[in-house]
């Protein structure tokens, strides 16, 4: 197998994983949803123009002469906060989309299917580590969707033959990070007092590092079909332990202090950030001793090292940043 097809292949895991697989020798055609995605990216592999993915997307060309499929493609939030009826939009694009390409998978005789999933599909708050065993506890639009989506593979799986693998990822960090584990990088960069100090929960994590291995054991081992597996580093860190060592690694001072947990949520409240600081106060570890055992994977990268080129990415980055200000001065 040396035929891949990666669907969001301009995302932050698709970028990693097609250095890594480039440079092993695999032949990737991936999916972009604009032309101005594909020139940023700068490939100089087969990039395929897919402007949504939904239950009525023609995969039938895209998947000509394909082996394995990594499915990395998803509606991970609705602009529109406000709206309604976020399940049925995230139903569009993560079960049904989902749906559609393995379902033409199958029919182009794909060989395997690897679908990254979401930690958060059995839950999350609870004190102890959640297992492939644990029943599926979605709370939200975006977890209940990847949930779904799971059941529909599983299904496609049975009904076809074709090897579907599923991994189900934490909070993913590395270089070219976004959203809110870049925003940590900045604040705790920028020395900003933070109020975190009380807070004793526990999060499992993994390094991009990390997750792109684990896909390319997923592909390459026969053992995987048909499995479920959760990844991470292996080490569970509170959120305080977590800005100690980003601090660490940028060479700054923590600046944590205490402050109630209650009070924080009360803040949270006010500020209509309830949402954001329950994932600062919320445990939520995953067991993935799993596919250690039955794959024999090891994670190469230890979370201390993953945090370090993380920071040495990011600092690089401050730095272009802020030459480029003063040139426009």
């Amino acid at each position: 197998m040396n035929n891949v097809l990666i669907t969001g292949v301009d995302g932050f895991i698709g970028q990693a994983l097609c250095r890594v697989m480039q440079n092993d020798g695999w032949q990737i055609r991936g999916t972009i949803r604009s032309k101005k995605q594909a020139e940023s990216l700068q490939a100089d592999f087969d990039i395929v123009q897919i402007k949504s993915i939904g239950a009525g997307t023609d995969w039938s060309g895209v998947l000509v002469g394909v082996d394995v499929v990594v499915h990395l493609a998803a509606m991970v939030h609705v602009v529109n906060d406000t709206e309604v009826d976020q399940l049925s939009k995230f139903r569009m694009v993560n079960v049904a989309g989902a749906d559609r390409l393995a379902q033409e998978a199958a029919l182009a005789n794909v060989k395997r299917f690897i679908y990254i999933s979401s930690a958060k599909v059995n839950g999350e708050g609870r004190s102890k580590p959640y297992n492939e065993d644990d029943v599926q506890q979605p709370h939200d639009p975006y977890s209940m969707s990847k949930a779904e989506a799971e059941n529909t593979l599983h299904k496609i799986d049975e009904e076809t033959g074709m090897e579907i693998v599923i991994l189900r990822s934490p909070l993913v960090y590395g270089p070219r990070v976004k959203a809110n584990f870049l925003r940590l990088l900045k604040v705790v960069d920028q020395g900003i007092p933070l109020p975190f100090a009380s807070i004793k929960n526990k999060r499992s994590l993994i390094y991009i590092g990390n997750l792109v291995n684990a896909i390319l054991t997923c592909i390459n081992n026969p053992k995987a079909a048909g499995n479920t597996y959760f990844v991470s580093d292996g080490e569970d860190i509170s959120t305080p332990d977590l800005i100690r060592r980003i601090s660490s690694a940028l060479g700054k001072p923590d600046r944590l202090f205490a402050f109630p947990p209650v009070m924080l949520k009360m803040a949270g409240f006010i500020a209509g950030q309830s949402a954001a600081i329950d994932r600062l106060l919320r445990s939520l570890m995953v067991d993935s001793s799993k596919i250690r055992r039955e794959l024999d994977w090891q994670a190469p990268f230890s979370m201390d090292q993953g945090l370090e080129e993380t920071a040495k990415w990011y600092l690089k980055r401050r730095n272009i940043s802020r030459k480029g200000a003063k040139t426009l001065r």
